[in-house]
């Protein structure tokens, strides 16, 4: 089998972290990407080398790209042509138009979190279900939250064999380029109760008993988790037996916020520039230590979720469980972790 050809519907805050991903890999190739119109995006496709087609079948609004000196290769009915499958990261509440579309021309398909589990039938998450994905013909990868719900959860239950949780989301605002959206001197609670993120982990792991609450903050770096989980009696854990699952645990990092002097969410996305990540960005869920406490059977600890990227290479994963070629997650996470580590070089 060659390379797996995949096409990225939306070049937006997602699209352009997946196709960079995509790209980094040696068993896939981004055969091209997706803009509504000429815009400042269309100058980073072009400059990553990433063929450009226009969102829509439209004819006038692919030839608007030629009048800014973008070269269109066709609508998205072309790119879907020439596809094995195709990533969707337009703006949510597109999702069962856009699935007619790839039904029609016979791709397989992947919806990011914004749609909802219905809309599928199928979710995913690395850890959680990859094999539940193998060779499915679409699925959708659960949002930013419930995938850093699903890393630090997941391990825990299947050592426990049963897991009941409360957590509250303390969310970003916006993301950083996103100038419409509030609160801006506010806390706001989601009065929706419980918020979906809990049970959004149940579409990927129904044996963990999980409600949640989220409020919304005025900062657009990170969504930052408060999380109470009730283990089983004899359950044979400790606090640093839990702290070591986690470290082992991949796409998890745990350090010690007062002895690293990493306190805040500022200091955690700092970590991800002096790391050499394009954008600053944080694919791994961020624990603090000395957060992490097991009172009993009760565990109460903290999590930061960096919500633009720690989805990005479950996309990649994801792709090899809908194609078929990789039946363990955790080769697939290596795979896909050691080559964007090498795509994203400092050296």
């Amino acid at each position: 089998m060659g390379k797996i050809k995949v096409a990225i519907n939306g070049f937006g805050t997602i699209g352009k972290r997946v196709a960079d991903a995509v790209d980094a890999q040696d068993d896939m190739e981004v055969v091209g990407v997706t803009k509504t119109g000429p815009n400042f995006g269309c100058e980073l496709a072009i400059k990553k080398g990433f063929p450009l087609y226009c969102t829509f079948d439209n004819k006038d609004r692919i030839e608007k790209f030629a009048e800014f000196g973008y070269e269109c290769l066709g609508g998205l009915t072309d790119l879907l042509s020439i596809s094995d499958i195709v990533v969707d990261c337009s703006p949510g509440k597109l999702g069962e138009e856009n699935l007619e579309k790839y039904q029609s021309a016979g791709v397989k398909y992947i919806f990011q979190g914004g749609e909802k589990h219905d809309l599928t039938g199928l979710s995913y998450t690395s850890s959680a279900n990859h094999k539940m994905n193998l060779n499915a013909q679409g699925t959708r990868v659960v949002s930013c939250n419930t995938t850093g719900l699903s890393r630090t959860l997941v391990p825990l239950y299947e050592y426990c064999g049963s897991l009941k949780v409360e957590c509250t989301m303390i969310r970003r605002a916006a993301d950083p380029g996103d100038s419409s959206k509030g609160p801006i001197n506010a806390i706001k609670p989601v009065l929706k109760v419980p918020s979906h993120h809990g049970p959004d982990v149940m579409t990927v792991k129904p044996e963990i008993e999980i409600n949640s609450l989220a409020v919304a903050v005025p900062t657009t770096i990170m969504h930052v988790h408060s999380i109470i989980a009730d283990l089983p009696r004899d359950h044979g854990l400790t606090t640093e037996k839990i702290i070591q699952m986690w470290r082992s645990t991949p796409r998890v990092i745990v350090m010690h916020g007062s002895d690293n002097r990493i306190k805040t969410t500022a200091e955690v996305m700092e970590l991800a520039r002096d790391i050499g990540r394009k954008w600053g960005d944080l694919h791994e869920i961020f624990v603090w230590e000395d957060g992490v406490k097991l009172v009993g059977d009760r565990l109460y600890y903290f999590q930061a979720i960096h919500q633009e990227s720690d989805v990005i290479p479950e996309n990649v994963d994801c792709i090899r469980a809908l194609m078929g070629i990789e039946e363990d997650w955790k080769k697939s996470v290596s795979k896909t972790d050691e080559s964007i580590n090498k795509y994203y070089s400092i050296s």
